[in-house]
C-alpha cells in the first residue's frame, strides 16, 4: 500500500468524481482508476461503487478513509513538525446546506482564497441531516450548520451568528395590512415551507399545532429557498425562511416581513469539526477567516 494511493484515494472520496479528483492531483483519470483498482485488488474489498456517473463510497470505504484521514493528517503533522517551510499548503473539505452554500460562505471562501491561494480548497454542498456524520466519516473537515445551538461530545460546535426566522409575503398581501399578525391568522393561508427534517420547520409545525392551526392551513414544501422566494414573491403564499436569504428581495420590495415573532425559535449558524481531528495549519487558518468575515455580519443577521 502507498502513500499516492491514499491520497487519491482520499481525493476521489472527497469529490466523489474521478476526473475532478485527477485533476486536483495532476493525474491523468486512467491513473486515478489504477490506483483505486491496486488499493481495493490489496484490501480485497470494494471501496466504491459506480453507479453509473454516480461515484458512492462503500460501507468498507467509508471505514478505511476514518483510518485513512488520522494516517495522512499524522503525515502532514510530522512533516510540519520539522519543515523550515511555513507556506501554507494542503487540502480543506468544506460541508454546508444550501442556504449556507447561496448566502453565508461566498465571501468566507473568497477571502481565504485570498490568503491561502495554495490551499486546495474542497467545497461540498451537504444536506442538513448528513453534516454531522460527514465529519465522523471523515468526508469534511468544516462543516456549517443551521440549527438550534448544538451540543456534542464528540464534535467541537462554535456558534458564530444567530439567525433570525420571519414569515414573508409579496407586497400585496392581506395580511400585510395587519400592525399584528398571530398564529390565528394564518388559518387557511398557503404556507411555503422547507422540506420536514430540519429543526426549524420541526419548530414551525410545533406551533402550529400548539394552537391548532396544524390543520387548517395548506403547505408547499420544498428543497430549495430560492423556489420559496419566488413562490412567495409571485403571490402564491407566505414563506417562512431565515432573513438571511431575504435581504436583497426585501431591498427591492419585491417580499416584505409580517410582523409576527416567534420566541422560542432560535437558531444560529454554527461552525463544527471532529474534536480529534488535527486542526492543520490550513484548517485553523480556514476556522479563522470564518471567525473573521461572519463576525462582520449585523447582529439582526442581514448581510
Amino acid at each position: 500500500m502507498e502513500l499516492r494511493q491514499l491520497i487519491t484515494f482520499r481525493m476521489v472520496a472527497s469529490t466523489l468524481n474521478f476526473s475532478r479528483a485527477a485533476a486536483a492531483l495532476n493525474y491523468v483519470p486512467s491513473n486515478v482508476t489504477l490506483q483505486i483498482q491496486a488499493l481495493e485488488g490489496e484490501l480485497g474489498v470494494r471501496l466504491f461503487d459506480r453507479l453509473g456517473k454516480q461515484v458512492v463510497l462503500t460501507d468498507a470505504g467509508k471505514q478505511f478513509l476514518f483510518h485513512v484521514e488520522r494516517v495522512l493528517n499524522n503525515i502532514e503533522e510530522a512533516r510540519l513538525s520539522v519543515s523550515d517551510n511555513h507556506d501554507m499548503t494542503g487540502t480543506v473539505t468544506i460541508g454546508a446546506n444550501e442556504m449556507h452554500c447561496a448566502y453565508r460562505l461566498p465571501k468566507v471562501l473568497q477571502l481565504y482564497r485570498k490568503r491561502c491561494p495554495d490551499v486546495q480548497l474542497i467545497f461540498r454542498p451537504t444536506p442538513n441531516e448528513d453534516l454531522k456524520q460527514s465529519l465522523y466519516d471523515g468526508r469534511n473537515d468544516v462543516v456549517f450548520m443551521l440549527d438550534q445551538p448544538i451540543y456534542s461530545s464528540g464534535l467541537s460546535i462554535e456558534l458564530l451568528l444567530e439567525e433570525p426566522f420571519r414569515l414573508y409575503a409579496a407586497p400585496d398581501h392581506l395580511l400585510t395590512k395587519k400592525s399584528e399578525i398571530h398564529l390565528e391568522d394564518l388559518r387557511g393561508e398557503l404556507l411555503l415551507l422547507n422540506e420536514k427534517g430540519c429543526t426549524y420547520r420541526t419548530f414551525f409545525d410545533q406551533a402550529l399545532a400548539r394552537e391548532g392551526i396544524d390543520r387548517l392551513h395548506m403547505n408547499l414544501e420544498f428543497s430549495s429557498a430560492e423556489a420559496i422566494k419566488q413562490c412567495a414573491i409571485s403571490g402564491i403564499g407566505i414563506a417562512f425562511l431565515p432573513q438571511l436569504a431575504v435581504s436583497g428581495e426585501l431591498e427591492r420590495g419585491e417580499l416584505v416581513v409580517l410582523p409576527w415573532e416567534m420566541s422560542e425559535l432560535r437558531v444560529a449558524t454554527q461552525m463544527a469539526w471532529h474534536r480529534e481531528k488535527w486542526i492543520s495549519p490550513a484548517i485553523l487558518a480556514f476556522l479563522n477567516v470564518a471567525r473573521e468575515s461572519l463576525s462582520r455580519i449585523p447582529a439582526n443577521g442581514e448581510r
